[in-house]
């Protein structure tokens, strides 16, 4: 690295830097590596009454509050309910940048959800850098992926697959996935549970582990610290393969991030034969039947796929559900009032 560097102790270090192998005091340089995956220093500018918390490296949410000095990743996002924003070309210390989401991804705001107001502002102090264990003393800067995990490789997965999608962002593919995984590990299955798009964020692949899952990843354990077209597919292969590898599921349940026609990649993901291949059952989540007519139409003229049955909030009540079952001549349960029916008809996929 060339320019001065200095010493900093941090006083939150964000989940999306979980893999940078970093910790609270660090050395920062001047010389920013402006890309998706570097780990930056940022000294928190404002303070916020909504979204005013981190998620930490351990998946506890913590106060974020103006002064505090924080550890983030720099990344992309592009959500419809939250903000949206890009890392910028360049980078310097002393620009400013804004905290896209809850597991410390860092960029430029693009867009912002009128439920959470303007994001945190950060003022930029810096690059971390990480110090290999080889005796690198001049240190280089941190990024993610020297540390993840889930090693990008081709698909070596032999378990049958899960995939919980949803027509967007809020539309119960979490509750959905957390329910598949308890309901099948309770009825005897070895489960491991996957999220493969999306931005990074413990907290989904930890309520998989509550539910009961052996282990959970997400695509960030691949490197990613936000998905889309290009990464999602290399990201999910390595993830899949990982869990396949270490845990030795007898499936795997993947719930895929954001919606069908989002940014995060979804449609790479089920329009690959490699991982189309190993799903047995394809979870539909929706929030009102028109939704869940459009994904219907959406899955089988764009990827030749059908929904195995439809939850979310379209399920509420029966209403919902029977406009779906008349239209779509497919099950419709909820998965927080009917998850043993829910799982029954995931187990029927199964095993036909």
């Amino acid at each position: 690295m060339t320019g001065g560097t200095r010493r900093l102790r941090l006083d939150r270090v964000a989940s999306a830097a979980r893999h940078a192998g970093i910790d609270r005091d660090v050395i920062v340089a001047e010389e920013i590596v402006s890309r998706p995956g570097y780990v930056i220093a940022a000294r928190i500018l404002n303070d916020k009454s909504v979204y005013n918390v981190l998620e930490d490296p351990s998946g506890r949410m913590v106060p974020l509050r103006a002064g505090h000095l924080v550890a983030g990743v720099l990344g992309n996002r592009q959500a419809l309910r939250g903000y949206a924003g890009e890392v910028p070309s360049r980078l310097a210390v002393g620009d400013r940048v804004n905290v896209l989401n809850l597991g410390g991804v860092l960029g430029r705001c693009t867009a912002i959800s009128p439920d959470l107001g303007p994001p945190f502002e950060a003022e930029v102090l810096g690059a971390v850098l990480s110090f290999p264990p080889l005796g690198d003393r001049v240190g280089r800067p941190a990024r993610v992926a020297d540390g993840a995990p889930a090693a990008p490789s081709d698909l070596h997965c032999r378990a049958p697959l899960v995939l919980v999608a949803g027509t967007s962002m809020d539309s119960g593919k979490t509750v959905a996935a957390g329910e598949l995984v308890h309901g099948l590990t309770a009825a005897g299955f070895r489960v491991a549970a996957a999220k493969l798009t999306g931005v990074a964020l413990r907290r989904d692949a930890l309520a998989m582990l509550d539910a009961g899952a052996v282990m959970a990843l997400t695509f960030d354990d691949a490197g990613v610290v936000s998905t889309d077209d290009r990464a999602a597919l290399p990201a999910a292969r390595a993830v899949l393969t990982h869990l396949d590898r270490e845990a030795r599921p007898d499936v795997i349940v993947a719930e895929l991030g954001d919606g069908l026609l989002g940014a995060y990649g979804v449609g790479t993901i089920l329009g690959a034969p490699d991982i189309r291949a190993l799903v047995r059952a394809l979870v539909t989540c929706a929030p009102d039947p028109v939704a869940a007519w459009g994904a219907d139409r959406l899955l089988r003229e764009a990827w030749g796929l059908r929904p195995t049955v439809v939850t979310g909030p379209a399920t509420d009540n029966a209403v919902g559900r029977d406009a779906i079952r008349a239209r779509l001549g497919v099950p419709a349960w909820n998965a927080r009032r009917q998850p043993g029916e829910l799982v029954a008809a995931v187990r029927e996929a199964l095993d036909g």
